[in-house]
C-alpha cells in the first residue's frame, strides 16, 4: 500500500533591492538613538535595540550603507484541506564581527497561506483567500505557470513566503 504525499510546487519568486548611503546627523547612545539623513536630507530617526554594538564607535558625519532586499516565493501545497494562516515570524539578526564599525544583518521571514476558492483557465486568473481580508483575484502571467494552471485544484494552498534582508555598514 502506498500512501499519497502532499508535495511543494514553486510557483515562481520575484525580488527588489534597495540601497541607501547616508550620513550620521546625531548619536543618542544614552537612548540608542541614531539620526540619519534620507535621501531628500530630512532627518530620520532609527531607533536601535540592545543586540547594536560598538555603539559608542558611531560618530556624526560617519557614512551609513543600508542595503535592503524583499523577495516572496509562492509555492503550491498539493494537499486539499488545509487554512489560511500566518506562520510564526523568524527574525536573524547578525552584529558586525570584528569591525569597531556598528553594523551588521537582519533577516525576517513570514509564511502566509492562501486557499484557492476559485480557478479560471480561460482568463489565467486563480482566487485566494487570505488568512485575512476578502478574496483577493491573482493574474497568472507567466506562460510556463499558465499551461499548468489545468493541475490546480480548489482547496489547493499557495504559500508566499516573504523574505526581508537588512544589512547596515558604517564607515568614515
Amino acid at each position: 500500500m502506498s500512501l499519497a504525499q502532499a508535495a511543494e510546487i514553486p510557483l515562481g519568486s520575484k525580488t527588489l533591492e534597495g540601497q541607501i548611503i547616508s550620513k550620521v546627523l546625531a548619536v543618542d547612545a544614552a537612548n540608542r538613538q541614531v539620526t540619519i539623513e534620507d535621501p531628500q536630507g530630512k532627518p530620520v530617526v532609527i531607533q536601535l535595540s540592545d543586540q547594536a554594538k560598538n555603539l559608542h564607535n558611531l560618530q556624526v558625519g560617519d557614512k551609513v550603507d543600508i542595503k535592503v532586499a524583499r523577495s516572496v516565493a509562492y509555492v503550491l501545497d498539493t494537499n486539499i484541506g488545509d487554512q489560511p494562516g500566518i506562520s510564526n515570524e523568524s527574525m536573524v539578526a547578525r552584529v558586525a564581527k570584528d569591525n569597531p564599525n556598528p553594523g551588521g544583518e537582519a533577516i525576517r521571514q513570514v509564511r502566509v497561506t492562501s486557499k484557492i476558492t476559485a480557478i479560471n483557465l480561460k482568463d489565467h486568473e486563480v482566487t485566494l483567500l487570505p488568512p485575512e481580508g476578502p478574496v483577493r483575484v491573482v493574474k497568472v502571467e507567466n506562460p510556463d505557470l499558465q499551461a499548468r494552471m489545468g493541475n490546480l485544484k480548489v482547496g489547493q494552498t499557495v504559500d508566499a513566503v516573504l523574505t526581508e534582508v537588512l544589512q547596515v555598514e558604517t564607515s568614515r
